[in-house]
């Protein structure tokens, strides 16, 4: 893909070279991060964060996904781990990218190859809610929760959600901030520990599998849906 999109929001200087996505550059003006959290919310994580400090194509190999598997990206942000989910299953599967906020969905889709087009389908979707995915009973093979689990409010509903359109058996990969590092990530207040997350998911049924270090502020955890 040709050429360039700038952009500057509050201080925060994003330039993304127009290279397959897993190669976002970021360039945050730490003077304008404050800004540009209050300004944006919690898009500021998935659009100038989430790529710098986690390895989507690596990370999403921990799953174990084959060609011809259906995936849900829970909260996908810009679509990093949606790309990486699709570059695995091929034309024969296919990769629901859901998401509550739509602008960021339209940014997914606008930088996705072409190669990749069919194969993901954007939702936009409230995934605490009953229903929210607007997916299926039992339609998954795997869901991605990357980046996300610390901006949920309601927990219980997601949990919810993800047990009902999960196949039995199906695979569940916790991607998140395993601190705030100084602001880097999400405030200490916010942040959900792996052990946390690890308490949370097996109280409501799921098995865990294995953990794994997700990149140098990222921990990252494989559960199996009951």
């Amino acid at each position: 893909m040709a050429g360039s999109f700038y952009g500057e929001w509050s201080g925060l200087l994003i330039v993304q070279l127009h290279f397959p996505l897993q190669f976002l550059v970021t360039l945050p003006i730490i003077t304008g991060i404050q800004n540009a959290r209050r300004k944006w919310g919690w898009a500021w994580y998935f659009i100038g964060m989430s790529v710098s400090f986690s390895v989507p194509h690596e990370n999403v190999l921990q799953l174990g996904l084959r060609e011809g598997m259906k995936v849900g990206d829970f909260g996908a942000g810009t679509g990093h781990y949606s790309r990486a989910a699709a570059a695995i299953v091929g034309h024969s599967g296919r990769v629901y990218a859901i998401d509550v906020q739509e602008e960021i969905l339209k940014h997914l889709k606008l930088n996705t190859h072409a190669h990749h087009q069919s194969t993901i389908e954007t939702i936009w979707g409230d995934i605490e809610k009953p229903g929210g995915s607007h997916l299926r009973d039992a339609s998954l093979d795997a869901i991605i929760l990357a980046n996300t689990l610390f901006q949920i409010e309601n927990r219980f509903g997601l949990l919810k959600e993800m047990k009902r359109v999960l196949k039995s058996g199906g695979k569940l990969m916790v991607v998140d901030w395993a601190g705030s590092y100084g602001g880097l990530g999400p405030v200490p207040e916010k942040v959900v520990t792996e052990h946390a997350a690890e308490d949370f998911f097996i109280s409501g049924g799921f098995h865990k599998v294995k953990s794994f270090r997700a990149g140098p502020h990222h921990y990252g955890i494989v559960f199996t849906s009951p």
